[in-house]
This record gives structure tokens, sequence and C-alpha cells, in this order.
């Protein structure tokens, strides 16, 4: 991984900082300077994408097709894929699982992703080759069902609207607390160390590029649907979105 994210604390001296830029560049990384909350800047940013592509797959979208939809705006494995990648059990408490998530039900069933050949999908012992697992689509539908969740049909555009605009909306977030110094420090760690296509420029780029309007917007919509506070557009990109303006346009004050 090209990305280091340098994190500065509040007592940190300018010098340390000068030093910790300098040898990250010395050793062939992409240092980014970023200040201190929980994930940083790209593990904060990744958990609202994988927040969502949790929930959308209990309305109704299958696993496979939130992944080949990612896969197809240019990441290169979507949030299914990547999660059987890394191993399902990572952080997982065999003692304390309650079968509260999709994820503690398929651990407790004895999915561990590529590491045993069962995870979101079923894995070739020689190749690796994946398969959707109909085991899981079932496991998913009952889930949802258990928790009063209607099910549809959810299309493309809006697979990437619940994955993506919350990226987006906790970069401006990010922002807001002085966390990043600037967006494109964001776009510099997404496509640097997650996988965002670079032709893309990042998610605070290809966020003026969809528009900061529509994406308010459209959080707005979603907040009325389902009463959740999660799709409040934060005040940063309220204030953007609702004077016309982008991130290209702001600067810490």
């Amino acid at each position: 991984m090209r990305l280091l994210e340098v994190v500065r604390g509040e007592k940190t001296a300018k010098d340390v900082i000068h030093t910790s830029m300098t040898i990250s560049k010395q050793i062939g990384k992409v240092p980014v300077l970023v200040g201190v909350c929980r994930g940083f800047v790209g593990n904060r940013i990744l958990f609202q994408r994988q927040v969502q592509a949790q929930q959308i797959i209990l309305k109704g979208a299958k696993y496979y097709d939130v992944d080949r939809v990612l896969y197809d705006f240019g990441f290169p494995m979507g949030p299914f894929a990547m999660s059987d990648l890394a191993g399902l059990d990572i952080g997982w408490n065999e003692k304390e699982s309650a079968s509260r998530d999709i994820r503690e039900i398929l651990c407790e069933s004895g999915r561990r992703g590529q590491k045993n050949g069962r995870g979101y999908y079923v894995y070739d012992a020689e190749t690796r080759a994946s398969a959707p697992d109909p085991e899981v689509l079932q496991i998913i539908s009952d889930f949802g069902s258990a928790q009063g969740i209607d099910q549809r049909e959810v299309g493309e555009d809006e697979i990437l609207e619940r994955c993506l605009y919350p990226m987006v909306n906790e970069g401006a977030k990010i922002l807001e607390e002085g966390i990043a110094i600037r967006p494109s420090d964001i776009d510099v760690i997404w496509v640097n160390g997650y996988g965002w296509p670079v032709y893309r420029g990042g998610p605070m780029h290809w966020g003026d590029s969809v528009g900061l309007g529509k994406i308010a917007g459209r959080m707005r919509e979603f907040q009325a649907e389902s009463g959740d506070d999660f799709w409040q557009p934060s005040a940063l990109l309220a204030e953007l979105a609702d004077a016309g303006k982008s991130f290209s346009d702001w600067s810490a004050g």
C-alpha cells in the first residue's frame, strides 16, 4: 500500500510532523497528514460504506450485485468480496456472538471467508474462483424478514447512492472537524490506500462532479423515507449544497 496516514496529536511538534512526512516519502509512501479520530480518515469513511452495504442487502439487493456495481464503478472489489478476503472472523468473538447481524450468523455457521473456502461466496479449493451461495442469500432474506424489513428490488443507481453518498458526507464531517486539512487530502487517501478508481478522482472530487446539491437532496429523501438520522447531510455538505458550491470552493477557516 502506497498510502501512509501520518497522525498528528494535539501536542505533536511541527518538527516531528516534518520529519514524519519526509521519512514517509523516503521509503516510497504517499503521506497525508490527518488528525485523531476513530478510524482516522480512510477507515472512518470506509465504515460508512460497509454499514450501508449491510443495510441494502437486507432491503433486497443481492450481495453479489452490490459487489458487481461497485466493481463496475472502478473499485478492485466490492465490500463483500473484500470481507471474505480479509476474513469474516476478524474482530469476531465466538463467546459473545449472538446472531445480531449477518456477519455473526455467517461466522457462527463456520464461514470464515477465503481462508476456509466459505464466506459470502464459496471458493474453489485450487483456483479460489468464487461463486454466490444460495444458502447465504437465504440467511440474509430470513434475517431481514425477522427484522421487519420490507424486501424489494434495488436498482444499480440506488446501490451506488446508498454506498457512496455516505462516504462523501463523512468526508465533509472530517473536514468540519479539522481531521483532514483539505478535500484533496481525503481523495489522496482513498486513491492510494482504498482502491478508489483514479479516473474518478477520489470521493470528494467525485462528489463535486455529481453535484453536492444532488447528493444532499437524495440523502434528505432517504432520511424522510426511513426516519433515520444517518442520512442527515452534514452541516458543511448542506451549506455548500444550498449555496450551489463545491468542495473545491471550500478551505479551512
